[in-house]
């Protein structure tokens, strides 16, 4: 796959990737799951990934952890299937700066089922440019869904983006996107959750980490192996707020790295 630089980030041919490519109320869904009110941490040089681990001590996983995310999604042998339902809905949204990234509110309802366990939808947010890369390459951005189920358990489910058409759906976030951290505000009363994933659902899955400080292990990850696209325009307006809120991939280690 042929790497070509753009802004410091790669861009990869609008194709789905697939598994073998080895060459009124304020919303419910609430605070980040990766944000942390502790200790100041970033991605500047002083306070960026490498040095999470020495901030506090309860970054230590950040450091020490043994399943951390993002990693570098290759061929991977599949597995037994993964029972995956989604049941996204239609939902009014609130959009937020937390001062690490563009993360979005939904109304309580929207779940994913996997394995016969429901985890409700909490929030989303964007990292420019992708946390997760393909075969070493990285993307211009990348969407986390983040889902937590009833016993604390969480989810992540990964959508990645490339440049191309403009994305509609996202539109009115993009319209709204809060330039200094701020307080969440309702922006628009009708987006269509199930409308932000691709056609294909074929994905990688692995076990993980938020790509956040406190680093928390044992988050279930599910990414989409489908980009979807985003035009020059809105990934340079996003870029204009956070210029690289991505974590470097970590090692893969013992883990099992599965695709279909």
């Amino acid at each position: 796959m042929k790497r070509v630089l753009l802004s410091g980030i790669a861009i990869v041919a609008l194709v789905p990737f697939g598994c073998q490519s080895a060459d009124h109320s304020p919303p419910v869904g609430g605070k980040s799951e990766s944000q942390h009110t502790g200790p100041s941490w970033g991605y500047q040089p002083h306070n960026g990934p490498a040095l999470w681990g020495t901030l506090d001590p309860t970054f230590s996983k950040c450091a020490l952890g043994k399943e951390q995310s993002p990693i570098d999604l290759t061929a991977g042998g599949s597995a037994d299937p993964l029972a995956i339902e989604f049941d996204y809905r239609q939902t009014r949204i609130a959009v937020e700066n937390n001062g690490h990234t563009i993360q979005v509110n939904p109304d309580l309802g929207s779940a994913i089922v996997l394995n016969g366990v429901r985890f409700d939808l909490l929030q989303f947010h964007f990292h420019h440019g992708s946390e997760h890369t393909v075969d070493g390459n990285q993307l211009p951005l990348e969407m986390h869904l983040v889902h937590r189920s009833d016993g604390g358990s969480l989810a992540v489910v990964g959508v990645l983006f490339e440049e191309g058409p403009a994305n509609d759906t996202l539109a009115p976030v993009w319209s709204h996107l809060p330039p200094e951290p701020a307080a969440s505000h309702v922006v628009a009363s009708g987006l269509d959750l199930a409308s932000l994933l691709p056609t294909t659902r074929t994905m990688w899955r692995y076990r993980g980490s938020l790509t956040t400080p406190p680093c928390t292990e044992g988050v279930n990850w599910i990414v989409l192996t489908e980009p979807l696209t985003m035009a020059p325009d809105q990934i340079a307006a996003f870029g204009a707020i956070y210029p690289n809120n991505f974590r470097p991939v970590q090692p893969l280690g013992e883990r099992v790295l599965d695709c279909g």
